[in-house]
């Protein structure tokens, strides 16, 4: 979902891990919801689920969902629940959630409103995802030296 314009709507989940925003993407019943409660359980915030909007900022793009959906996540299984989340937050990776990442993948990126965001591949219903997710956060802030953390916040929440 590529575009020009200042603003557009994505099918996905959006966490702000810290202060960074983390884009879900992929087909329904993937487990972009269950990675995104994993990933909040682990001290993530909600910034919406299902539908997500872009907004271009000069270089950055926003999240941020619908006021009225603000919090509020459907957990399959259980019903629409009320979650931790905040209103907004830059856009800095997207996990395509549905896709059988490669071994040993080099840098991938998406492009949306002109900018480009680095991405990854990831079968979100594996035990190890949120953990994967974090990693590829921190290394894609350039937070990552040689496969261990730069900093001593474990997963870089605040």
């Amino acid at each position: 979902m590529e575009g020009n314009s200042s603003s557009e709507v994505v099918h996905g989940t959006a966490v702000a891990i810290g202060a960074e925003g983390v884009l879900l993407l992929g087909r329904p019943g993937c487990g972009k919801s269950d990675l995104a409660l994993r990933l909040i359980d682990r001290g993530a915030l909600l910034i919406a689920d299902d539908q997500v909007r872009l907004a271009r900022h000069g270089d950055t793009i926003t999240l941020s969902g619908a006021a009225e959906f603000a919090g509020r996540m459907e957990v399959r299984g259980l019903d629409i629940v009320a979650v931790p989340h905040v209103a907004a937050a830059p856009l800095r990776l997207a996990v395509q959630c549905d896709a059988v990442p490669e071994r040993l993948p080099g840098p991938e990126h998406r492009r949306w409103l002109g900018i480009s965001i680095p991405s990854m591949r990831l079968a979100a219903l594996e035990a190890s995802a949120p953990i994967k997710a974090e990693m590829a956060l921190r290394m894609a802030k350039g937070a990552m030296v040689d496969g261990a953390d730069a900093g001593s916040k474990e997963r870089g929440y605040s």
